[in-house]
């Protein structure tokens, strides 16, 4: 890492500047014959999508190193040195999604996750869709009759020393923000002399990609009319500063100019959209999340920062304060979208990004990195800490599953995979169904052969989907495959089809389906699919096609005990046999010539 100044961007103008000191307002009165009070410099940190990754990413590369990259005690070392940097001018923030993903977040119901943010002095957390994942206290996701829906979100939030902000999420029944979040959705805390005020702000898609037995009762309100009235409400407090955390993003592919938005993913931008609507003035400052997607950009005049979660990195934005007027000095802003969280960085790159030093020779070397001028250190309070939740998830890891793996199954987010075919070749015969599709994406990590642990299968399945049943005629079918392969994301994995595809991506990519004998779909008959709630629920760009199914004939397996990931299980431990690769070949290509145009950064597949 740079140990000379902690940012890569800083807006022209007054370069000078860039060294003020940090000054409290209450230390700026002046007589008229001294040199004018420099302004105050807060330093914002922010995170997003977290989803429980308390660990590091561990990577092992061709020479044997280990690179291990993000990390909560890892990245409290960065805080200490921002901290050192500008005492009492940090304030740290999250844009959501803090739960869901990992184990040692979902075997807690997110009590580890909260454990550590409360050690490292988070100011506010925007409500993200997935905090309502856990539904009640307890294993079951879904809330039987008498139980609280939101038991498990409660308890975290009775446990943070931080409110959990949203100010468009409503009680459907009353209109007002629910009891149990325990605030307006706004917050006013005072940093260096200056009356910050926060607005939290969920995604409205919340309703559409969530779980009804969990958000039915709740209304996602517009974000715009939202965050007008919070900074209204704000205002009249006297916040000078007004900071939007909103679990709502957008996908920009190049990092290198914040003023140069026209990389930016028009068709993508909720959270843009938002701020570009806004008056001018309305907010000084945004931390996004959701997407996934890194961006330190500009909209409006508003820098908007992200990072692509995980705990992989984080983003600071210096925004000064004139000491008299108390407002932004918009020139001075500073920012930079991700610095990358290392345990360890390559001595001579400095970086512990996996991709990068794939390459990398036996003699290369790991050495501890450095930020701000000084070396970042982890915390061992953080690691005493987590410790104890560790070793409860390397216990549930090694749990045998009751049944073995003959080859190892390996993912493709291009292609068809021999993981991709297993999985939805078991969810088609549990269920009895006529056709599976899972999205390649969702597919999160290849497996080995030999007996099946629950480490194993989680990591390929970490988030708790239920098993989703639809119920589409011929041409439904055909229109829903349409949707799939053009959406210009991963590949669709199918069982029970024979599906024609076009070589290169693109809307029209789907150019037919047959049943695996070849005979061609039954236009006089309906077809039972099995998919994860997710996509029944429209992600994966199967949204045009299943908002114009009748509602009855779409079962998103509300009321089932157990998840996508726990029923699998079941049903091989059922069957009594290894697990087998398939043979390959339910996807075909077209080839029509000529080379693939390239695919924006925004299009290509994620690789978790």
């Amino acid at each position: 890492m740079p140990s000379s100044r902690l940012f890569l961007t800083c807006v022209a103008l007054a370069a000078a500047g860039c060294a003020s000191a940090p000054r409290s307002l209450s230390s700026t009165a002046s007589s008229p014959d001294s040199r004018p009070a420099e302004p105050v410099r807060l330093t914002l940190v922010g995170t997003n999508d977290f989803h429980g990754w308390l660990m590091p990413h561990d990577t092992t590369l061709r020479s044997g190193l280990v690179v291990e990259e993000g990390g909560a005690a890892a990245f409290a070392g960065y805080l200490a040195r921002l901290r050192a940097d500008n005492p009492g001018g940090v304030l740290l923030v999250d844009a959501g999604d803090l739960f869901q993903g990992t184990l040692v977040s979902n075997l807690t119901e997110g009590a580890s996750v909260i454990d550590v943010y409360n050690h490292l002095g988070y100011a506010a957390a925007a409500l993200g869709n997935h905090e309502f994942d856990y539904g009640p206290v307890g294993p079951k996701a879904v809330p039987g009759p008498g139980e609280d829906a939101f038991g498990a979100i409660t308890a975290r939030i009775q446990q943070a020393r931080f409110p959990l902000l949203t100010a468009n999420v409503f009680d459907a029944a009353s209109g007002k923000p629910p009891a149990w979040l325990g605030n307006d959705g706004t917050r006013l805390v005072t940093l260096q002399g200056v009356k910050v005020g926060l607005v939290g702000l969920t995604t409205p898609s919340t309703a559409r990609i969530g779980n009804p037995a969990q958000v039915g009762s709740l209304r996602f309100g517009d974000m715009r009319p939202a965050t007008l009235e919070a900074v209204q409400r704000l205002r009249a407090q006297g916040a000078e500063v007004l900071v939007g955390i909103a679990h709502a993003g957008g996908k920009c592919a190049d990092l290198s100019n914040p003023h140069d938005t026209s990389s930016c993913d028009r068709s993508d931008g909720e959270i843009y959209g938002l701020v570009e609507s806004l008056p001018t003035g309305t907010l000084d400052a945004v931390f996004a999340g959701h997407t996934h997607q890194a961006m330190g950009h500009f909209f409006n005049g508003v820098p908007v920062l992200s990072t692509q979660g995980q705990g992989r990195s984080f983003g600071v934005l210096e925004l000064f304060v004139d000491p008299v007027s108390h407002e932004v000095l918009p020139e001075r802003t500073r920012l930079q979208a991700a610095v990358p969280v290392c345990v360890r960085v390559e001595a001579q790159s400095g970086s512990c990004d996996a991709r990068k030093l794939k390459d990398l020779g036996a003699d290369a070397k790991l050495v501890p990195p450095t930020f701000l001028g000084g070396a970042v250190v982890p915390d061992p309070e953080v690691e005493a800490l987590v410790a104890p939740a560790f070793a409860r998830v390397e216990e549930e890891q090694r749990r045998p599953l009751g049944f073995t793996v003959a080859s190892p199954l390996g993912r493709n987010y291009e292609d068809e995979s021999a993981l991709g075919d297993v999985i939805t070749d078991g969810m088609r015969e549990m269920e009895k169904a006529d056709v599976a599709l899972v999205n390649s994406g969702g597919l999160r990590a290849n497996v080995k052969a030999g007996p099946m642990t629950y480490g194993d299968l989680y990591a390929v399945l970490p988030f708790d989907n239920t098993v989703a049943i639809v119920t589409l005629s011929a041409d439904e079918l055909r229109r829903l495959l349409t949707a799939a392969y053009g959406a210009g994301t991963s590949m669709f994995q199918v069982s029970g089809l024979k599906v024609t595809l076009a070589r290169c991506a693109g809307p029209q990519r789907f150019r037919g389906a047959t049943l695996p004998d070849g005979r061609p779909l039954d236009e006089k008959r309906m077809y039972r699919v099995v998919l994860p709630d997710f996509l029944a629920r429209g992600a994966g760009g199967l949204g045009v096609v299943l908002s114009q199914v009748p509602p009855e004939r779409i079962d998103l397996g509300a009321g089932r005990e157990l998840t996508l990931r726990e029923a699998l299980a079941a049903w091989w431990k059922s069957r009594g046999t290894p697990v087998t690769v398939p043979a390959t070949g339910r996807i075909s290509y077209v080839d029509e010539g000529g080379p693939c145009a390239a695919r924006p950064a925004s299009e290509r597949p994620e690789r978790p």
